[in-house]
């Protein structure tokens, strides 16, 4: 972006921050097999976001912070689909047990991680995951995944609009184009979040005692 674009949301009030509160928690979505092969859903900088969040995946764990994955899945037969697959219909192969929907192996969800079968953008629409998060005092959300101008965008504006404070792990999130990975960030971190590479949410958290 331009310096023009920043000074009229500076001037608008936008680029706020929200900070980092008491009790995070990490949301990965959509880090599966198809989305990390370019044949499929992956390209872009997707490859180099899912070996950062590996990084962070660790480091949320050694703090003992509540994690969730997402997946798309839908029914065999596509009795479930919806309007999302009217728009991209090759997500119906993303089925329970297509290897293209797995969560990758170096993400692999320990026990106690929720995993969210989802089958719309948002990792909140339809899922447990916002009473799952509430269960567990959760007040701050940090999202990693892809794809940033898709389902990253739209977890991050529901985590928002359910009062968490909300950070996207920028080099944790990738896309399959990078000019929408670039003007999403933008945008995000003016209205919906803050943007922060995953050493400095690490340099954030205070040492646990």
């Amino acid at each position: 972006m331009t310096e023009t674009d920043h000074e009229i949301y500076a001037r608008q009030g936008m680029g706020q921050t929200s900070g980092m509160g008491e009790a995070p928690a990490l949301v990965i979505v959509d880090f599966v097999v198809g989305f990390a092969d370019p044949a499929h859903f992956g390209g872009g900088n997707i490859a180099p976001a899912i070996a950062e969040t590996v990084k962070l995946l660790a480091f949320a764990r050694a703090q003992g912070w509540p994690v969730a994955h997402t997946r798309v899945v839908y029914a065999d037969d596509g009795s479930d689909a919806g309007a999302f697959t009217l728009k991209a219909p090759s997500l119906l192969k993303l089925t329970e047990t297509s290897p293209l929907s797995q969560i990758l192996p170096e993400l692999t969800p320990a026990p106690g991680e929720l995993v969210v079968r989802k089958r719309g953008a948002s990792a909140f629409f339809d899922t447990p995951l916002k009473g799952w998060l509430t269960f567990r005092r959760v007040d701050t959300l940090i999202v990693a995944g892809c794809t940033t101008s898709g389902c990253v965008r739209a977890t991050v504006v529901d985590s928002m609009q359910h009062d968490f404070r909300t950070i996207v792990a920028t080099d944790c999130v990738g896309d399959r184009a990078l000019a929408p990975h670039e003007a999403n960030l933008f945008d995000m971190g003016q209205k919906y979040a803050d943007l922060m590479t995953h050493a400095q949410i690490s340099a954030s958290v205070r040492p646990r005692n």
